[in-house]
Formats: C-alpha cells, sequence, structure tokens
C-alpha cells in the first residue's frame, strides 16, 4: 500500500512521514513537496515533486496511491479529489481546523472537507485547535534577540496542541480502521496563559523570560515588522480581523471566558496516550529558541 503525504516539509506533515515510517509493515510512504532536490526525508520515503496550487501536477505523485494526507488548500481542493479519486484512492485524511467545528471557518478548511466528503471515498477530518508551533514563529524572534516576549494579554489562556499529536492522530486515521467518517477535534491537555507559555519557555532554556505587555496596536506594528507567519496573521491573532477576514474588535479578547465552556477533547482519545503539555513542547523546541 502506498500512502501519499501533501505538505510534507511542514509542521504536522514532516511528522506524519516520520510516523509513518516509525510504524511497522508494508506501506509504502510518498512525501510531496515543491521542491524535491532541497527536501530531506527518513530513508526509504519516495519523494515526489508537486503543487496542491496546481493540481494537474499530482497526476505522477498520486499514481498508484490507496491513502492520502490532504493538506488543505480550498482553493483546489475539488480538483485535487478529482485527480485522487481517478489514482484510485480509497481513504483521504484531512488537516483541518478545530475552527470547522465552532462554526467560525467557512472559506479555508470547510472547502476542503466538503470536497473530500463528497468524493465518497473514506474519509477523516483531523481538526486541532492552536498550534503550540505558532509561539515560535511569533516569538522565535524576540526570545532569541531579547529573551522579551511582547504581548496585549498576558493573562489570556488556551489550550494549544502540539503538532506531534496532531501527526499521531494522522498516522492513525490513515493506517487503522474504525475512524471512516470521524472529526476529530485536538487540543492542548489543559488551559495555560500566555505568560505561562513564555515561562514553560524560560524553563525549556534554563533563563528568564521578560513578558511586556504591549497594546494591540503596538503587537500589531511589532507583528508586521516581523515579516513571516507573525506578519500574514497579525490582524487576526490580535483580534482585528474574525476568521475570515471581518473586522473585529481587539479588545473584545478580554472578555472571552474559557471556563464557559465543557471539557475541550484531546489526542488520546485516539491515540489513548495523554495529550502532549506545553512544557514538553518547549523543552522539544528549546534548541529553536537560542
Amino acid at each position: 500500500m502506498t500512502i501519499l503525504v501533501t505538505g510534507a516539509t511542514g509542521g504536522v506533515g514532516r511528522l506524519v512521514v516520520e510516523g509513518l515510517v516509525r510504524k511497522e509493515g508494508r506501506e509504502r510512504v510518498r512525501a510531496l513537496t515543491r521542491t524535491p532536490a532541497r527536501a530531506s526525508f527518513p530513508a526509504g520515503v519516495e519523494v515526489a515533486g508537486g503543487d496542491l496550487t496546481e493540481p494537474e501536477s499530482l497526476v505522477d505523485a498520486l499514481r498508484g496511491v490507496e491513502r492520502l494526507y490532504l493538506f488543505p488548500v480550498a482553493a483546489t481542493a475539488r480538483r485535487v479529489v478529482e485527480l485522487a479519486v481517478d489514482a484510485g484512492v480509497k481513504r483521504i485524511v484531512v488537516l483541518s481546523s478545530g475552527a470547522v467545528t465552532g462554526g467560525l471557518d467557512t472559506d479555508h478548511h470547510l472547502p476542503v472537507e466538503r470536497a473530500v466528503e463528497a468524493s465518497g471515498l473514506e474519509w477523516t477530518h483531523v481538526r486541532p485547535g492552536e498550534f503550540m508551533l505558532n509561539k515560535l514563529w511569533l516569538w522565535g524572534p524576540s526570545i532569541r534577540a531579547e529573551r522579551v516576549v511582547r504581548d496585549p494579554h498576558p493573562d489570556m489562556a488556551w489550550l494549544p496542541v502540539h503538532e506531534r499529536d496532531i501527526a499521531d492522530v494522522a498516522v492513525a486515521a490513515l493506517l487503522g480502521d474504525g475512524h471512516a467518517g470521524a472529526a476529530y477535534d485536538l487540543n492542548g491537555p489543559e488551559p495555560i496563559s500566555l505568560r505561562d507559555q513564555a515561562a514553560a519557555i524560560g524553563d525549556a532554556l534554563g533563563e528568564e523570560i521578560r513578558f511586556e505587555r504591549v497594546t494591540p496596536r503596538e503587537a500589531r506594528e511589532i507583528y508586521l515588522a516581523q515579516g513571516g507567519f507573525a506578519a500574514e496573521n497579525a490582524d487576526f491573532l490580535l483580534g482585528f480581523e474574525d476568521y475570515s477576514g471581518g473586522a473585529a474588535d481587539p479588545d473584545a479578547v478580554e472578555e472571552f471566558d474559557l471556563s464557559a465552556y465543557g471539557p475541550f477533547p484531546t489526542a488520546e482519545a485516539v491515540t489513548g496516550r495523554p495529550a502532549r503539555t506545553f512544557a514538553e513542547w518547549a523543552r522539544d523546541h528549546a534548541a529553536d529558541f537560542r
């Protein structure tokens, strides 16, 4: 059996590849990347060139594939799924978002889910909430340069999820039975404030990380100047935009009450192992903050 992993060099996709390789069996793992010559994967992984934004470039990569891990690209999802059906794919596992469950995401991940569901193939949706990895992309530069985090909401708490928990659930759905038609919401095991997240990174480094409270607009300027993920997502992450890009009030973030919600599901329901904590994630990524 051949399994194709799209988005294979991404924060979750690379771990899906590694997880599949570690499992005993006769599965062939094929990793899709736009730059095969620069990609590095475990021994035995087939590397295929292709770009999800250009569906026809996937024809060769899909040849002989029975199961597919699909990174979400809404604009081309329907055509990508059509090509998967034509190639004989039987099962698709979608990297989606918990925002679909909450009714907030109608433009980014929901169209991908619908395209897959309409295909008639076996499907499973993996719906993580906030990625712990966001803190590396947002805070990494200032922690490396100054050992400081700047944010408007130091005491705001959420349940970010470790990327390895997301990958473990995707691997289970790709290889195992009993996951067809399931949508798995994934969160961290406990609420943790931004201030405590910064402290956990400091503990992993063995150094103090200062937390400086700034206004939402000051934080926005910092993110825009930083570039990359921070700049691309500044307005949404800081509350200036809602999930669909509409205008929002950044001060409304302070009114959110996490305690008003019931227990949040984690990867443990699928993997049987406790979800990884933020402290574990910080230790896993300590070298990235040095």
